[in-house]
């Protein structure tokens, strides 16, 4: 399997434009390690690794380099009101890159602090958009790439189609990924011929030997349908992608009066969302690290529309070793593809 060379993947120090992304609670460093290890790029999630998985950011990090010595990366959520949390992703950020790290996703909020740390490392930022207008932001903000993510994304999804993703952000001169909707390796080449640089995957690797999300909560990904997949208000208190589970339809989708009104208001949006997360950061670890083999009564199963094409748990090399033959079969990954600007 020869390496791609495009802008991406030689930023990324990678062999196959596909990146596993970072997931709360699913990114434990097992997971993250076998598709760096398969010539893809796991991405960290620093809650994740520390909160759900129990590991110590810094030994963690060292973990995962037991498991794979090939490049990963590190997410950065940006936005927050709590200057705790912003001192500890800083702490995280410098910490990653004195253990060697050199990737880095970043979403919400303005990315410059983060870019001019990482680019006096030789590093390279990419950011999560949903439009154009984040997108130039994001720029300004000193990204190298950017991650498009659209309406058939799992977690936080976009509300453009892919084809809609690029025309809006082609001319930006910078490598484009798609996020969202890709579930087996047709959607992987039809990606990177359409012009994307190269794909993110998230409900995918899931469904794979190396997650350790609970057996119900993969072969629900196996057994679903794109019309399973819903919005819902009520974990972050902004539409998170999940599965409609009979604890989701109890609930309901929409936020409450409440925490609408709170939500509209330029202030109070942040304490609604600091309420939201906080009480997410506890039912999604639950429905992961507590459902053992079955579902409980507080199922947030976060999935994307990829549910149509995941028909087994798989080991994730092989998916990413699949992936790469099929696009090597297509002739997609021959000369430069992926700066989508160029």
């Amino acid at each position: 399997m020869g390496a791609v060379q495009n802008d991406f993947t030689r930023a990324a120090g990678i062999e196959v434009p596909l990146i596993c992304g970072a997931m709360y609670p699913c990114s434990n460093p097992e997971l993250v390690a076998a598709v760096s290890e398969a010539g893809g790029l796991g991405i960290i999630q620093p809650i994740s690794l520390t909160y759900v998985h129990g590991h110590d950011f810094r030994e963690g990090l060292r973990y995962i380099r037991t498991l794979t010595s090939r490049p990963v990366g590190v997410n950065v959520i940006l936005e927050s009101s709590s200057r705790l949390y912003l001192d500890r992703m800083r702490r995280y950020v410098d910490a990653s890159l004195e253990e060697g790290v050199r990737f880095f996703v970043s979403s919400l909020g303005n990315p410059r602090w983060l870019c001019d740390v990482v680019h006096a490392a030789g590093g390279v930022v990419y950011h999560d958009v949903v439009s154009r207008k984040w997108a130039l932001k994001a720029l300004e903000g000193g990204v190298d790439g950017l991650i498009a993510v659209n309406d058939r994304a799992g977690g936080h999804a976009g509300h453009l189609s892919p084809l809609r993703m690029l025309d809006e952000l082609r001319e930006l001169g910078v490598p484009l990924l798609l996020a969202g909707g890709v579930g087996d390796e047709r959607g992987f080449v039809d990606a990177l011929r359409m012009g994307y640089a190269g794909v993110q995957l998230g409900t995918r690797f899931i469904a794979t030997t190396e997650c350790n999300a609970p057996a119900a909560y993969k072969q629900a990904l196996i057994d679903a349908v794109e019309d399973d997949v819903v919005l819902s208000e009520r974990i972050t208190g902004v539409p998170v992608a999940v599965l409609n589970t009979p604890h989701v339809q109890r609930m309901g989708t929409r936020a409450g009066p409440v925490a609408r009104w709170m939500l509209r208001g330029r202030r109070t949006k942040h304490w609604m969302r600091s309420i939201y997360a906080l009480r997410s950061l506890v039912q999604l670890k639950r429905s992961v690290k507590g459902g053992g083999s079955g579902a409980t009564s507080a199922d947030y199963w976060q999935a994307g529309k990829s549910v149509a094409g995941i028909a087994a748990i798989e080991p994730a090399g092989e998916i990413v070793r699949r992936y790469a033959r099929a696009a090597a079969d297509a002739a997609v990954l021959t000369g430069s593809p992926a700066s989508a600007g160029g």
